[in-house]
């Protein structure tokens, strides 16, 4: 299927992409996970930065920049499952006509560098990886978004566990203290399940295009079983070890919002296809304020070394 099948040059038509189609496809409603991850980082290492604006440089940088960058070339390498899947989406329907789409992602893949730059050494080491990871997960013939477990993990650890990493070591000028890593760590593989979530809104078009994704491959009801468990199992590994460490308050607010989440996700597995946005609405809140909850008790501790 070619670019002009997609999107046919429609009478009197600009060559040009529409401006509102250019802020729909970087979509700014899926910025907050990476820019909060990066907030989380800062907050994790306990130091006041000395110059605020590598704080807001950061957050810019995870969120409009790599993320928005991110998304335009997953759109442009999937602009024919989205042609089945979603054909209003701005490259499928011709408001961004032609190449425009891979134009945008490249141009933004070099502004993401440009401004990692600024970020020092570990700043700019990893917009690198997150720009690697950007066009492995969509490009062919990696496309890692083929598999259900390789994908997922991917986007991950991409929008939690990186950017985290990133805030903490950017402020700390060097390597985040082993207890930030390994938080960071569980709540990236923790969001496999969250992204898994995203999959059931493209399953016919998935199965039409050889994705193999969860829903896909094993059906909507394990896919979100596993989801379900992949969640639960990453927050319970973090309350043990908020628990050792000595933050009993912080492992009870986190204890607090799994008991939400398990109670989403019993009502999601009822009809898991049908209540996957509900889901996604509903249950990924109290993940993602744990993670916060995360970084304050760590803010707290004497790390060693």
């Amino acid at each position: 299927m070619s670019d002009s099948t997609l999107h046919p040059p429609a009478a009197g038509s600009s060559a040009l992409p529409q401006p509102r189609a250019l802020l729909e496809l970087i979509k700014p409603i899926t910025w907050f996970p990476p820019m909060w991850a990066y907030l989380c980082g800062i907050v994790a290492i306990g130091v006041s930065p000395e110059s605020w604006w590598l704080v807001v440089l950061g957050v810019i940088l995870a969120g409009p920049i790599v993320c928005g960058m991110s998304q335009a070339a997953n759109d442009w390498c999937d602009r024919h499952v989205d042609a089945i899947n979603e054909p209003h989406r701005p490259i499928p329907s011709g408001r961004i006509p032609g190449r425009w789409g891979l134009y945008v992602a490249l141009a933004m893949s070099v502004l993401a560098l440009a401004v990692g730059w600024q970020l020092g050494p570990w700043g700019f080491g990893a917009t690198v990886l997150g720009v690697i990871a950007a066009w492995i997960y969509s490009v062919e013939p990696i496309r890692l978004k083929r598999s259900g477990w390789w994908g997922p993990g991917l986007v991950g650890l991409s929008y939690e566990t990186l950017p985290w990493f990133t805030g903490a070591a950017v402020i700390a000028a060097g390597a985040p203290p082993f207890e930030v890593v390994v938080i960071a760590v569980l709540y990236g593989l923790g969001a496999h399940g969250i992204m898994t979530i995203n999959d059931f809104k493209a399953i016919e078009g998935d199965r039409q295009m050889g994705l193999k994704s969860l829903p896909v491959v094993h059906g909507p009801e394990v896919a979100a079983t596993i989801a379900c468990t992949v969640m639960v199992l990453a927050q319970l590994v973090v309350i043990c070890l908020l628990l050792v460490w000595g933050r009993p308050v912080h492992a009870a607010i986190i204890t607090a919002g799994l008991g939400v989440q398990l109670w989403a996700m019993r009502r999601w597995m009822q009809d898991p296809a049908r209540l996957a946005p509900w889901f996604n609405g509903t249950g990924v809140g109290p993940y993602v304020l744990g993670m916060m909850v995360a970084a304050l008790a760590l803010r707290g501790m004497e790390f060693a070394g």
